[in-house]
């Protein structure tokens, strides 16, 4: 995946802002809580996302995935796909759009109702 892709991605999904921040960080969020952060580095593309319990689990053996630094030290569930092979870009869609979800979830009720999310 490439960061335009991964940029046209997440504007698809409803009510998302971003902002270029950390270094260059591409950082999406929703009702202004953050649901993904991608940079372009030197080894590739790297993508952090919220994952379920379960998820950050097995992804974090997974080759080319870990616990996303910072976060994941600090207890959240956080998987950064950082280099080869990590996920398919299908793979990795469904990631970040289950990380919007979990975001999503977790706003108050008339946030949502806010953002027409409900």
């Amino acid at each position: 995946m490439k960061l335009s892709d991964y940029n046209t991605f997440c504007a698809s999904l409803p009510q998302t802002t971003t902002v270029v921040q950390w270094g260059g960080a591409h950082v999406w969020k929703v009702g202004g809580k953050v649901f993904a952060i991608a940079w372009d580095d030197p080894d590739g593309l790297q993508v952090t996302f919220k994952a379920s319990e379960l998820a950050y689990h097995i992804l974090s053996e997974e080759p080319g995935l870990r616990p996303a630094p910072y976060m994941a030290s600090r207890g959240l569930k956080w998987i950064q796909n950082y280099a080869e092979p990590g996920l398919e870009d299908d793979s990795l869609r469904d990631h970040i759009d289950a990380s919007y979800r979990m975001v999503v979830a977790k706003l108050t009720r008339k946030k949502r109702v806010e953002l027409g999310l409900e």
